[in-house]
C-alpha cells in the first residue's frame, strides 16, 4: 500500500495547492510548480517523484499538448492566411533573433543560442486559448489571429527543436534532406490513418451503443499509438500529442466527448507533469553565482518584452487597433 503514497500526496498537492493560489488570484499552472517545488526534495523533501509517477507525468505533458491541438481548428481561420503569416514572421522572428543573442552574450556555444531562440518562438497555446475564452476574445478577429498565430509558431518551434536535438543524437543514417521527406510522408499517412481509425470506432460504437465508454477509449488508443508511431520516427512525444489534437480537432465535434478528455487530462494527467516540473526544480541553484540571477533576468525580460513589442507590432500589421495590438503583445 506504500507504493500508494507517492501518488496520493501528488494527487492532495495538485487540489491543496491550486485552491490555496486560487484564493490569491495566481495562475493554475504556477500554483502546482511552486507547490511541487515545496514538496519535493528540494524543498521540504516530503515528495520524490519515482518511476510511475515520472510515466504518469510524461503522460501529463502529452495530455497537456494533445488538448491544446484540440481545441484549435484551422478551418476557423479562413481569411486571415496574411495576417497569420505576418504574425508569425514578426512574433516569432524578433523573440528568436533576442534569444539567439542573449545566449551568445553569455558565452554560449551556437546549439544552445539556437535553442534559446527556438524556445523564444514559442507560446502556450494550452494557457492562450482558456485565457481568451475567460475574456470573451476567442472568436472574436483578434482571438482568432492570437491563437493561429501562436499555433503555427508552436509547430515550427517543434519541427526547429526536433531538428536541432538531431545533431546532438543522430537518429538516422539517411541524409537529411531524405528523412525529411520520409518523414513528412509518414505525417501525411499518419494523419490519413488517424481519421479512418477513429471513424472505424465511431461507427463501431454507434452500431452497439456506448456503455463502456468505447469511443473516450478509442481516441486514447489513438493518442497513444501516434505518440508510439512518431517516437519510431524519431520525433519528441509532445510533437506526437499536439499532431493527434490537431487532426482530431475536426472530426470530435461531441461536447460531451471533449468534456470527458478535459476531465480526464486537467483532472488527473496534467496537473503530475507540472508538480513533477516543481519537484524537479533546485531553486538553490540561484545562490551558487551572481552570473546565474543576471542570466536569468536576462531570459525572462528578453522573452517577455521581445514577445509583447513583437505581437504589439504584429497586431499593428495585421490591420489591429492600438488595444487589439496590445492584447495580442500580452497573449503571447
Amino acid at each position: 500500500m506504500t507504493e500508494l503514497l507517492p501518488f496520493f500526496i501528488v494527487l492532495f498537492a495538485g487540489l491543496f495547492f491550486s485552491e490555496l493560489f486560487f484564493r490569491f488570484h495566481l495562475p493554475w499552472v504556477v500554483a502546482l510548480i511552486v507547490g511541487g517545488a515545496i514538496i519535493g526534495p528540494f524543498g521540504l523533501d516530503v515528495f520524490t517523484p519515482n518511476d510511475t509517477i515520472n510515466f504518469l507525468s510524461q503522460i501529463g505533458l502529452v495530455f497537456l499538448m494533445f488538448m491544446a491541438g484540440l481545441e484549435t481548428k484551422f478551418s476557423s481561420f479562413k481569411g486571415l492566411k496574411k495576417e497569420i503569416t505576418l504574425g508569425v514572421l514578426v512574433n516569432g522572428g524578433i523573440p528568436f533573433a533576442i534569444g539567439v543573442l542573449i545566449a551568445l552574450a553569455f558565452g554560449f556555444g551556437t546549439q544552445t543560442a539556437l535553442l534559446l531562440g527556438i524556445i523564444f518562438i514559442s507560446s502556450s497555446i494550452a494557457v492562450i486559448i482558456p485565457s481568451l475564452e475567460a475574456q470573451g476574445l476567442l472568436n472574436t478577429r483578434i482571438g482568432k489571429l492570437i491563437t493561429a498565430t501562436t499555433i503555427v509558431e508552436d509547430i515550427v518551434s517543434l519541427a526547429l527543436l526536433s531538428m536541432v536535438l538531431q545533431t546532438t543524437e543522430t537518429l538516422t543514417d539517411l541524409p537529411l534532406p531524405l528523412f525529411y521527406i520520409l518523414l513528412f510522408g509518414a505525417i501525411v499517412f499518419l494523419r490519413w490513418l488517424i481519421t479512418k481509425v477513429r471513424g472505424l470506432f465511431q461507427y463501431l460504437t454507434e452500431r452497439h451503443g456506448d456503455i463502456f465508454q468505447e469511443e473516450l477509449r478509442s481516441i486514447f488508443v489513438i493518442l497513444i499509438g501516434t505518440v508510439i508511431a512518431f517516437e519510431l520516427l524519431g520525433l519528441h512525444p509532445i510533437i506526437a500529442g499536439f499532431f493527434a489534437g490537431i487532426v482530431l480537432s475536426e472530426y470530435i465535434s461531441s461536447k460531451a466527448l471533449k468534456e470527458k478528455l478535459r476531465a480526464i487530462s486537467y483532472g488527473i494527467f496534467v496537473p503530475i507533469f507540472f508538480i513533477v516540473v516543481g519537484a524537479q526544480t533546485n531553486v538553490a541553484v540561484f545562490q551558487e553565482t551572481e552570473v546565474i540571477i543576471i542570466l536569468v533576468v536576462s531570459i525572462v525580460l528578453g522573452s517577455l518584452l521581445s514577445k509583447w513589442i513583437s505581437g504589439f507590432i504584429a497586431g499593428k500589421l495585421a490591420g489591429g487597433d492600438t488595444r487589439e495590438s496590445l492584447v495580442m503583445g500580452a497573449a503571447t
